[in-house]
């Protein structure tokens, strides 16, 4: 986004053509401005049409000339390893394994002593299929063995 204003402020031939991605980070950028309380609902939304009806980069620094220049996100982004559908699985496996772990212990305390522990059949089979498509990368393959693009 810094790119952008600062493309903006270089010294820019008289009718140079905007771009829609110039366009779109203006746009970011009014965002971040309204979530940070500079902006009004309406002054963005006045704001933002006025960029995308703009041809050139001096119109689009025009709409941000009142503005003082964002921080650059310097918070490092956390990313995970393990993609987001294998942590639900593995939420939902937990979660499932718990339940089942509590009715057997609610049956076991009812009956004054341990029963057959069924939770097993429930518990390992689905978390050795988990371990197996996390440790191979299974899904990330598609059907013609290619890997997924993402």
């Amino acid at each position: 986004m810094e790119e952008i204003r600062e493309d903006l402020d270089m010294d820019i031939a008289p009718g140079t053509r905007a771009s829609d991605a110039e366009r779109a980070a203006v746009v970011e950028q009014l965002g971040r401005h309204l979530a940070e309380g500079r902006l009004t609902t309406t002054e963005y939304d006045e704001r933002a049409a006025q960029v995308y009806a703009t041809r050139t980069r001096e119109g689009l620094h025009v709409v941000l000339t009142d503005l003082p220049e964002l921080a650059k996100d310097t918070a490092p982004r956390r990313t995970s390893r393990i993609p987001i559908w294998q942590r639900i699985e593995g939420s939902a496996w937990f979660g499932v394994g718990l339940l089942c772990l509590a009715i057997w212990g609610m049956i076991s305390l009812a009956a004054g002593e341990l029963t057959y522990f069924w939770p097993f059949w429930v518990i390992v089979p689905w978390g050795g299929v988990l371990v197996f498509r996390m440790l191979t990368g299974w899904e990330s393959v598609d059907c013609g063995g290619h890997p997924r693009a993402r």
